[in-house]
């Protein structure tokens, strides 16, 4: 979206100061880093309604942002995460300090050299049974009312023997998915949540709007003839371009009110991270008017089908009678927006959540009546690879024995 403003909404002028203790935020978009210090106690009000612009939730923001502005801010932000359930809590801030450097094309020199303490239990929630039977619960329920595709995760627990070093974990993200929007998110609870998400939910830059959905998946392959083949396959899927379309009407049903002219490819592209394949449509738009804010659309299209289902209540139900936890932040959104209503936010994927010595690793998989169990089991094991290998594991290691929890 460029950085025309970026001047203006630079607090410091050196992120020096971000290295010296205290909890800090990160984001890191296209082609640039957020980074931000100084926190005071989250906002954690319920985003529910926040589409709104007179909701509760907009207006705690609001307030908090003006509160900063009479501060002494020029251009102060609110930066964090938001729940995948509009009611439960969120996780935002407004710093004190923050400031925009260029992204760092090259990895760290020990990016890849990080090798975190010895892994000594893992564990899923549901396990391989519990989640295929979850799969065909869901198919199941396709044959009744309107439901058309419901979205099932698994929370996969990995505890190590001494804590983990979150900012070589950031590293290893970056080395090995260098386009992805990198986030770390202090949680109150004292974890913080980290990650590497492929798919752009909403970012606004004065009228202008993009959004970015995925949906459709296809692992990788190490042989280049089987990894294009794997591509073009995943580009004839009935089930996925399905799968995708429900998501793609979906989005431009929200964000056609809102806009004067909306650019929507009639094909989706591949879009290649270094562990999968996901069907990709870039859509843009040009808004009517410009001074409603990144949140709120954010706000209103979220959850998108890609994570939630369609149509939304009626997956929202089936997710709540099937998944054996509560999702929290995960499969939530995670970015930024200022005062003047810029802002970027990406849907919380392909991410973890760390306290010491345990991480929490989140995937799912879209379910359609055409779903095998097999296979969406294989899909979230590939999703979890990202995440697997910062922490010096292979996208396979221990995958079985973690169905059942047994020690490493």
């Amino acid at each position: 979206m460029g950085s025309s403003n970026a001047r203006e909404m630079q607090e410091i002028e050196s992120v020096e100061g971000f290295t010296a203790g205290g909890r800090r935020l990160l984001f890191t978009s296209a082609n640039r880093e957020l980074r931000a210090s100084a926190l005071s106690k989250p906002l954690t009000l319920p985003p529910h309604g926040g589409h709104l612009p007179d909701s509760l939730f907009q207006q705690a923001i609001q307030n908090a942002l003006e509160e900063a502005r009479r501060a002494g801010q020029v251009n102060p932000i609110v930066m964090g995460a938001i729940p995948f359930d509009p009611h439960a809590p969120s996780c935002l801030y407004v710093p004190q300090h923050y400031a925009w450097q260029a992204r760092s094309e090259a990895p760290s020199p020990t990016a890849l050299q990080y090798a975190p303490p010895k892994l000594v239990e893992q564990r899923s929630f549901p396990d391989e049974g519990g989640f295929k039977r979850a799969v065909e619960q869901a198919i199941v329920n396709f044959g009744f009312g309107e439901l058309r595709k419901a979205v099932l995760s698994v929370v996969h627990e990995l505890r190590f023997a001494a804590p983990l070093d979150v900012e070589r974990l950031l590293d290893g993200l970056a080395a090995q998915n260098p386009i992805g929007y990198r986030f770390r998110i202090p949680v109150e609870d004292g974890s913080e949540l980290i990650g590497a998400s492929p798919e752009l939910l909403l970012c606004k830059q004065a009228e202008r709007v993009v959004s970015n959905p995925l949906a459709g998946t296809a692992k990788r392959q190490p042989v280049p003839e089987s990894d294009r083949e794997a591509g073009e396959r995943l580009m004839r899927s009935t089930k996925d371009l399905y799968e995708h379309r429900l998501v793609i009407d979906e989005v431009v049903r929200v964000l056609r009110p809102y806009c004067t002219e909306l650019v929507v490819p009639e094909h989706p592209a591949l879009l290649a991270t270094p562990t999968l394949w996901h069907l990709s449509t870039r859509i843009e738009g040009q808004l009517r008017e410009p001074t409603t804010t990144a949140l709120q659309l954010a706000c209103q299209l979220h959850p998108t089908p890609a994570v939630c289902g369609y149509p939304t209540q009626d997956a929202r139900h089936l997710i709540q009678l099937i998944e054996p936890f509560e999702r929290g932040l995960f499969t939530g959104m995670v970015g930024w927006s200022d005062m003047q209503g810029n802002g970027e936010w990406v849907v919380t994927i392909r991410c973890g959540n760390v306290k010491r010595d345990v991480i929490r690793l989140f995937a799912g998989a879209g379910i359609v009546a055409a779903s095998h169990p097999e296979a969406e089991w294989e899909e979230v094991q590939a999703k979890l690879g990202t995440m697997r290998q910062a922490c010096g594991l292979s996208v396979d290691e221990g995958v079985s024995n973690a169905t059942s929890g047994v020690t490493s």
